[in-house]
């Protein structure tokens, strides 16, 4: 009596947990799916970042340029008077010269792209684009309020290691199942099918992804763990960082340098020396102070493991001021870290990574519409409106999210250079077009019920075409000129969204043709009997 009973009990946890945590999950998946590509995406937004790789990469990806020159010249003269600036040099996913610098009392950085070679400052579009606003979404939702975002993520990462375990146990054909899909079955059978085909294909990728995402944000999950350590000392939280990370800081001096800065070339070298590898990151704290220093980071492209390793120089002296190399126990967390962030340069592993957040995101859709078809006539009979509730989210959570997403795309294509409105500077904008297409689509799909589904889908296809169209009309770069171009990661965006195109135009049209949106097939077999 014990295991049907304790299956029993876990078939009940994993239905519940999926109905009430789904929502949040599929939004997660979808964003971090997209953040595997999200320096393809940045370029795709940022039509003057459509440059050609200046020399073949180096093995980690990094673009083998120099600092010294009109590179440092304009990042000086961009960052003169702010507290820091930092550069990023220029990789075959990003073949330009990444500049932010933040002004005394700012909030954000200022962000700018230099040519390679010649440090000239490429034209500026005023994007979040997939770095900054794709990927955040991912990891906070961007609720920042007392750290919202990362405690709901966080809730989410917890619930969907307990729908893998409890999904285990209450299938004992779960292998079985692998081999099993019919998709010519009734909605319930079918999406039960893809469901468990998705489940058990990715599993490995679906545990992993969820157990990293947690430890990734320890420090905002477990804010008191420094002080077990470094609790005797006066600041413990700033101790971690510094023994974990690396973190070095120097007061300014509020006196001008009087010598000439040192060679960021040089330091880099030396940093790399130190490495055993390339660095990626040059950052100067206090520009032109007595106290300036140059920060140097390794390069995380050529290992799984994201090194913390850096380097501190005084900014005109070359002194050595602080040296990081990871510890044992810091590697371990760098490496699951690594292992979700997917930094390392294989293309292979990039587009399985891809492949298994589509499968979870399939997961998470096929969860819900078994749950809907298997409810649908009985919560009719008596009355209850759970489905709708229920249907309602999903339609928003899955095509919703899909044509919010789209929209965002083609808001990016559409709004002018110096677009301003409503208090929102023109990215302000871009995000704002995406919220309001996502709750569009709840409000559409709480009036429309089930049909919902076959409209958003056709929306969907519509926002892709469109998303395409609207790059070729504002840039010039169509798929002919792309892929001749060897603009891959342009040419791979609009393919993507005409493959998405496709698959949205199919369901539209599968939906229409079985005389009713989805749900309605599936209800006339089961009370007929054939459920």
């Amino acid at each position: 009596m014990y295991q049907p009973t304790f299956r029993k009990s876990m078939a009940w946890l994993h239905t519940w947990a999926g109905v009430v945590i789904g929502s949040l999950l599929f939004a997660i998946f979808w964003m971090g799916t997209l953040s595997v590509f999200d320096r393809e995406i940045d370029r795709w937004m940022n039509p003057a970042a459509r440059l050609t790789p200046i020399a073949a990469p180096l093995p980690s990806g990094e673009l083998p340029i120099r600092l010294d020159g009109p590179v440092a010249e304009t990042a000086a003269r961009l960052g003169a008077g702010s507290t820091q600036y930092f550069i990023r040099l220029p990789t075959d996913r990003m073949p330009v010269v990444e500049v932010r610098w933040r002004s005394p009392g700012a909030e954000t950085f200022e962000r700018r792209y230099l040519h390679p070679v010649s440090g000239a400052v490429l034209p500026h579009t005023d994007t979040l684009a997939g770095t900054g606003f794709i990927f955040p979404f991912h990891y906070n939702l961007h609720l920042k309020w007392m750290d919202l975002g990362y405690w709901l993520v966080g809730i989410a990462g917890m619930a969907m290691l307990l729908l893998v375990v409890s999904g285990v146990v209450i299938h004992r054909k779960i292998f079985a199942d692998f081999f099993l899909f019919r998709p010519r079955k009734h909605l319930q059978r079918a999406s039960l099918d893809a469901h468990n085909l998705s489940g058990v294909l990715a599993l490995p990728f679906h545990f992993l992804i969820a157990l990293s995402g947690l430890v990734i944000f320890m420090n905002i999950y477990w804010p008191t763990a420094p002080w077990g350590a470094f609790g005797q000392q006066a600041k413990p939280k700033e101790a971690f960082q510094a023994e974990a990370y690396g973190s070095f800081r120097r007061p300014k001096a509020n006196v001008p340098a009087t010598q000439p800065a040192v060679s960021l070339d040089e330091l880099r070298a030396r940093a790399e020396q130190h490495f055993g590898g390339p660095a990626h990151f040059v950052r100067v704290w206090h520009p032109g102070d007595a106290n300036a220093h140059v920060e140097v980071r390794r390069s995380a492209g050529d290992r799984v493991t994201m090194l913390v390793d850096n380097v501190h120089f005084d900014a005109t002296t070359g002194a050595e001021l602080s040296v990081k190399q990871t510890s044992p126990v810091m590697a371990v967390q760098r490496f699951i870290s690594g292992m979700h962030f997917v930094q390392f340069r294989h293309w292979t592993l990039r587009w399985l990574y891809f492949a298994a957040g589509l499968a979870g995101c399939v997961l998470i859709a096929t969860g819900f519409l078994f749950w809907l078809e298997a409810r649908r006539a009985s919560h009719a009979k008596r009355g209850l409106a759970g489905v709708r509730v229920v249907e309602a989210l999903t339609v928003a959570s899955v095509p919703g999210m899909l044509a919010a997403t789209c929209a965002f795309f083609c808001a990016n294509r559409l709004l002018p250079l110096e677009a301003s409105a409503f208090g929102l500077q023109r990215q302000g904008l871009e995000m704002l077009a995406f919220y309001a297409v996502w709750l569009a689509t709840l409000l559409h799909a709480a009036f429309r019920d089930r049909a919902a589904w076959r409209d958003q889908s056709a929306l969907v296809a519509a926002l892709a075409v469109a998303a395409v169209l609207l790059n070729w009309a504002t840039t010039g770069d169509h798929l002919g000129r792309t892929i001749g171009d060897g603009l891959w990661s342009v040419a791979g965006m609009d393919l993507l969204l005409m493959v998405l195109a496709a698959g949205a135009t199919r369901t539209a049209f599968h939906l229409r043709q079985s005389a009713g949106p989805v749900g309605v097939y599936g209800a006339r077999r089961i009370e007929a009997g054939h459920a």
